[in-house]
């Protein structure tokens, strides 16, 4: 089992940091009192999935005092039942200070009648444990947000990059367009298979009407062209972190000329994109 502990001063990261984490992979609890950590690990490691799970645990000064002091003492229980990290972030108190004044939002400790300058100097004070036990500490004062992904992302994978999921969906347009949508491609200029009694029944998995499609001309510029586009803009969804695109391809019923092309483009972007995924949504797909 994976553990990943992620703390540190309020408007330092710790949020972003938890949205990475279940971007590549992890199961994110957030604010978590820090006395139920030996518990919630006793109750997982007993669960079929143990060895393959991974989960990130955020704990910060919200937690009572009392439990924050006492997390050191746990970790060496817990480093015999799972791989425990602890990321711990910070930035400087003036860089703080701005980002509050610049989003608004309140910190937690003022409820408890602290100023603002006051409330980050004694959250310091409350995480010193924890932050003393730090495996990685970053300091993103002068991050950007795309800077602290990609700092969270090579503390945990390494030089291993978590690839953008491509998600490639067949729909009938006259069943409605996918909701979630980034790409909506139409494809009912094509030829259309339907029209042959022998092939009504099948799909565009089938050879007898992949055979019919490949006859035309236009199906082959079709997918090339559908194609060249995604295969220019994909990278700029790598580089801006998006974890999935989900490109939806229509025909009338959503049984013919759509499932085939998604098939083919799927065939295609497989050897570009690791994580590819085809969904024929009117032939039961999810």
């Amino acid at each position: 089992m994976e553990l990943i502990i992620v703390s540190g001063r309020s408007g330092s990261g710790k949020s972003t940091a938890l949205h990475v984490l279940e971007d590549i992979g992890f199961d994110c609890i957030d604010n978590l009192p820090a006395d139920l950590l030996p518990e919630l690990i006793e109750r997982t490691s007993h669960s079929r999935q143990a060895s393959s799970l991974k989960l990130a645990v955020g704990i910060d000064a919200r937690n009572l005092m009392e439990s924050l002091d006492t997390l050191p003492d746990m970790l060496a229980p817990l480093r015999e039942q799972a791989n425990v990290c602890i990321l711990y972030l910070d930035a400087d108190d003036e860089v703080l200070l701005q980002r509050f004044h610049a989003t608004r939002r309140r910190h937690p400790l003022t409820r408890q009648g602290f100023s603002l300058e006051a409330a980050i100097q004694q959250e310091r004070k409350r995480l010193d444990a924890i932050a003393s036990c730090a495996d990685h500490r970053v300091d993103t004062s002068g991050l950007s947000l795309y800077e602290l992904r990609d700092s969270v992302k090579y503390i945990v994978l390494g030089h291993e990059e978590q690839d953008l999921e491509l998600i490639i969906q067949s729909f009938g347009y006259k069943h409605g367009i996918p909701r979630d949508s980034d790409f909506v491609f139409d494809v009912r200029c094509l030829p259309n298979p339907y029209w042959e009694p022998s092939l009504r029944p099948l799909t565009g998995k089938d050879k007898p009407v992949q055979d019919f499609l490949n006859k035309h001309e236009d199906t082959a510029r079709m997918v090339q062209s559908i194609f060249g586009f995604l295969s220019d803009w994909m990278p700029g969804f790598r580089q801006n972190n998006r974890a999935y695109v989900t490109i939806s391809v229509g025909c009338t019923g959503g049984q013919h000329r759509s499932v085939y092309v998604c098939e083919k483009l799927a065939e295609m972007f497989r050897d570009t994109y690791a994580n590819v995924k085809v969904r024929h949504r009117e032939q039961g797909d999810t």
